[in-house]
């Protein structure tokens, strides 16, 4: 009987634990947990980013592949669009910067129904793009970021975090960037997944060569129904310091994912 407990305790774990990967990733931020080696995400975020100088618009069309269960490879292809104010009066569309993601699990701590998980990550932006409005949208210049991402999640709660550098040789934006994400699920636990999340999302940008900051806060939503995730968000400014140009006022972010 003490056998038969402790295989039903194990099974419901494993399910709990896959629960809380298959609920998706903040929105705004990242999280260490990762599916199963040889899976497939296909995914997009759309940006819609409001400044004092126009609208500018980034369609990323993303492909992530886990070779195996603690690493991911992923190729994010963006179209974008820009349209100024009336003073200015351009607007147009063209491919935005190319991303290469790159990301390793390098720890895991499991318990019953919870876990926490490490990875190093880094992010390769191509200049693809042009120099038309925010740099976030498209900068037209090589840039290089590297960071760690920590985080827990239970069937209560996640927390995430992230703290990284973003180096560009041949421009101004070099930053020290950090993130930090709280989800809470709505729904009770259940296999396969049907879930509604709440995301609570601040991100800080230290601008190191022209010592601007930035402190964004993001309020998101999101549902999940077996592979399916889809997902909105508002993110607004809470601090800005030192930022002349492309100022944010809002951005609104609408996602879906699929898992292959």
């Amino acid at each position: 009987m003490k056998l038969y407990k402790i295989i039903v305790l194990t099974l419901l774990s494993v399910v709990m634990i896959s629960d809380i990967q298959a609920q998706g990733p903040p929105i705004t931020a990242d999280k260490p947990i990762m599916l199963g080696s040889n899976s497939v995400i296909i995914k997009t975020l759309t940006e819609i980013r409001n400044t004092d100088e126009g609208s500018f618009t980034k369609v990323p069309f993303m492909f992530h592949y886990l070779p195996t269960s603690n690493s991911l490879v992923a190729v994010h292809v963006p179209l974008t669009s820009y349209s100024f104010n009336d003073d200015i009066g351009m607007n147009g569309s063209h491919l935005g910067d190319i991303n290469i993601l790159g990301k390793y699990q390098f720890y895991r701590k499991d318990g019953k129904a919870k876990t926490f998980r490490m990875v190093v990550k880094t992010l390769q932006t191509l200049p693809t793009g042009q120099d038309i409005g925010p740099d976030e949208i498209s900068a037209g210049v090589y840039q290089g970021y590297y960071g760690i991402v920590a985080g827990y999640e239970s069937i209560k709660y996640g927390i995430s975090n992230e703290i990284g550098y973003n180096m560009s040789p041949s421009g101004d934006q070099d930053e020290i960037r950090y993130k930090f994400g709280v989800g809470l699920p709505l729904l009770k636990p259940t296999y396969p997944v049907k879930q509604i999340n709440l995301y609570f999302e601040y991100s800080s940008n230290w601008r190191v060569e022209t010592d601007g900051y930035e402190m964004l806060y993001a309020q998101g939503i999101q549902y999940a129904k077996g592979r399916l995730t889809l997902e909105a968000a508002v993110q607004v400014p809470l601090i800005q310091s030192n930022i002349d140009q492309f100022k944010l006022n809002s951005n609104i972010l609408l996602g879906t994912r699929y898992i292959f």
